[in-house]
């Protein structure tokens, strides 16, 4: 049991509903959270007709991919939140590693949660969340990864599994990332793990070192990527300015 006496979680905490079609599984998901769900609930869909990614971006949802979001209910203290991401990148990283054939190009992590392979993305997760009127906080995170389908017109270079040799199902990748988020909130621990969490996420972490250029809401600062700190924050080398920490930001490499 972790030190602070928390209950383990474990694979037994999770239920999972599988839908054919639905707007978005992050809606879905906060509709069964306003309806007074108890939360670690997964909702599958084999088509979105509204998915969305960051910033309002439209996700495109056709057959042949997975889209998967989680609810969590309380899943941490507020201050503590921030670290989620990043728990939440170790376990589709570990996921996407169980479907890959060897010799696959390299699967890293790009600031905070983008799932890459050889520099390509193939993974989009966006963590969205509301205070219910019963004062409990929802969180939803969703998960869509590129298993056979892909954008026609990417901001960033895309990938997916089936062009990296993959012959996963959508259903068989889900069956890992289900594992795999038990296993990497259990390791987060509420947020009190983020040292544990942060620590495997450097392993698999893409551009450390290298010359970074950081979009942000109001403008763009380019400096060298120095890693995470404890708390997740990236942190920018920028030279004559010193390190600054990011909390959150678009991320592009040279």
């Amino acid at each position: 049991m972790p030190s602070d006496g928390l209950r383990r979680i474990s694979l037994g905490d999770f239920r999972h509903e599988a839908l054919s079609e639905t707007s978005s599984t992050n809606s879905e998901c906060l509709a069964r959270a306003r309806a007074g769900d108890a939360g670690n609930l997964w909702i599958t869909a084999q088509r979105q007709t509204g998915g969305r990614g960051r910033r309002g971006r439209p996700w495109v949802s056709e057959p042949g991919n997975l889209y998967a979001s989680l609810l969590l209910i309380d899943p941490a203290p507020m201050e503590q939140l921030a670290s989620l991401p990043l728990a939440v990148a170790v376990a589709v990283h570990q996921a996407v590693r169980m479907v890959l054939p060897p010799g696959a190009e390299p699967l890293e992590v790009k600031w905070p949660n983008d799932i890459l392979i050889g520099r390509k993305k193939t993974c989009g997760i966006l963590i969205e969340g509301e205070t219910l009127p019963d004062g409990r906080h929802a969180l939803v995170v969703g998960i869509g990864i590129n298993v056979t389908v892909m954008p026609d017109n990417p901001i960033y270079p895309v990938t997916c599994l089936r062009d990296q040799g993959s012959a996963a199902s959508p259903e068989e990748l889900f069956a890992h990332l289900y594992a795999a988020m038990a296993e990497a909130l259990d390791l987060w621990n509420r947020g009190n793990g983020i040292r544990e969490v942060t620590a495997r996420w450097r392993s698999v972490a893409c551009g450390i070192g290298e010359r970074i250029t950081v979009n942000l809401p109001d403008r763009s600062i380019s400096g060298q990527f120095a890693g995470i700190d404890d708390n997740g924050l990236l942190m920018l080398d920028t030279g004559a300015r010193g390190i600054i920490a990011i909390a959150a930001g678009d991320v592009f490499f040279g």
